[in-house]
């Protein structure tokens, strides 16, 4: 029997809107009333899950930062994995020789490398290319580019970052040069120290090799005493594969997920613009007889 579900979120929970639609915000908590634990697994931090999820009234676990960090229902931080500023230090060195920029996620702010103006001019080439098709002037009036610019600091150098005595979560890379990133992927995954997916074809999230989704939701759910069994896990990105290629009792693929996401699961379901999720929860709900 299913006791815990372990979503992911973007692609998954949310819609393509970032949000979490009505319909699978009931669905979740049906089965929350049925006795079945929610979990979230997700790549952001936990402010940028707390974003998307304000006023939703959800009681859940958080497993954020791609494993980095784990918190309770009472929103407690009970885990963290951290990238060693000398680990932090290889992989700048490794790949700032490519023209690419550079975020260090933290459990706050996020952090990039150089002055001012190109910080900027990241958060504006990345907002363009995961969420908006505006013109500049319009970006800048949008929510999410006074929120990136609110919550991103920039250093001048690496020492600068370890002055600030802040935890690195996730080191995340992103440009439309997909070859590039193939190559910086290749060279990165011959350090066994960290651990490298993605959540788009046009992105690198690097970890600590100890922070993953599937292994930490492992670690995590046992140490509650659940076993693997009662587990259903649902994801749609290269970041949920360490997740949904373990045998966890159902490993549910979205619609929308990438090829090698619906090859490793067990199940798929619909799209997250058809509330992929919802389908699944209350598909799950009528086999273990919790709906009548």
């Amino acid at each position: 029997m299913i006791k815990v579900i372990a979503s992911d979120m973007d692609g998954t929970l949310l819609g393509d809107d970032h949000k979490i639609a009505p319909e699978t915000l009931s669905a979740v908590k049906e089965a929350c009333d049925a006795g079945i634990r929610f979990m979230i697994c997700t790549g952001r931090n936990f402010p940028g899950a707390m974003n998307e999820l304000e006023g939703a009234d959800l009681t859940c676990d958080y497993i954020v930062g791609s494993g980095a960090e784990v918190r309770d229902p009472q929103q407690r931080v009970v885990r963290t994995t951290s990238i060693s500023m000398e680990l932090c230090r290889e992989i700048y060195e490794a790949v700032r020789k490519y023209p690419i920029s550079v975020t260090f996620c933290t459990d706050g702010d996020d952090y990039r490398i150089g002055t001012a103006e190109e910080v900027e001019e990241s958060i504006v080439r990345q907002i363009q290319m995961f969420h908006l098709n505006l013109c500049r002037d319009e970006l800048k009036d949008t929510e999410i580019y006074q929120r990136m610019k609110r919550t991103t600091r920039n250093v001048p150098d690496l020492d600068e970052l370890e002055k600030a005595g802040v935890p690195v979560y996730k080191i995340f890379l992103f440009s439309v040069d997909v070859e590039m990133l193939d190559q910086i992927k290749k060279e990165l995954e011959q350090n066994d120290g960290i651990a490298v997916a993605s959540s788009f074809e046009t992105n690198l999230e690097i970890t600590d090799v100890k922070a993953q989704k599937g292994p930490v939701l492992k670690e995590y759910i046992e140490s509650l005493g659940y076993t693997m069994d009662e587990v259903m896990a649902l994801g749609d990105s290269l970041n949920d594969y360490s997740m949904l290629s373990m045998d966890f009792g159902a490993t549910v693929a979205m619609e929308n997920a990438v090829p090698e996401i619906r090859r490793v699961a067990k199940y798929t379901t619909k799209s997250n613009g058809e509330f992929g999720v919802a389908y699944a929860i209350r598909e799950l709900l009528k086999l273990q007889g919790a709906v009548r």
